[in-house]
């Protein structure tokens, strides 16, 4: 169990230090922002949606490792998926990271996001983990409105 924890630090790290699709996007046709008042998280999240499909995705801000990190992973995870499994992605995610029960199918359809999994035992870093997502969700609802955590 410890070297599955080692390796998914390992993951957060790496996305930390070298995010994935972090740039503005400029053909974005679906953008939201979002706000984390407890410590400071940033972030935009930029889709190309097209026939309901996200073709590209990005993002900026600034924000902790946690905030970061799954930010990127998110992106990487969404490139190809339809809104509807975008949604889906979202829901199990939020289940892991917040200890709703997600079940090991589930997980493991999470894939390098399952290391998130531990933030679930940190309940104030729930919020840094799942920021982007509650931005993701905004900007594919078209929301106009800032997103907080809050």
């Amino acid at each position: 169990m410890s070297d599955l924890r080692d390796l998914y630090q390992e993951v957060i790290l790496d996305h930390n230090k070298k995010p994935r699709n972090f740039r503005k996007l400029e053909s974005a046709n679906h953008r939201a922002e979002g706000f984390n008042p407890l410590c400071g998280d940033r972030v935009t999240v930029y889709l190309v949606l097209e026939g309901g499909v996200v073709k590209d995705v990005a993002f900026e801000g600034s924000g902790c490792a946690i905030s970061t990190a799954s930010a990127s992973l998110m992106t990487e995870s969404l490139k190809g998926k339809t809104a509807d499994e975008a949604v889906t992605l979202f829901e199990g995610f939020h289940a892991l990271v917040t200890g709703g029960g997600s079940t090991d199918e589930e997980t493991d359809r999470l894939g390098k996001l399952a290391a998130f999994a531990g933030v679930a035992a940190f309940p104030v870093r729930v919020k840094c983990a799942t920021l982007a997502w509650h931005t993701l969700r905004a900007a594919l609802d078209g929301k106009a409105d800032p997103v907080s955590t809050e």
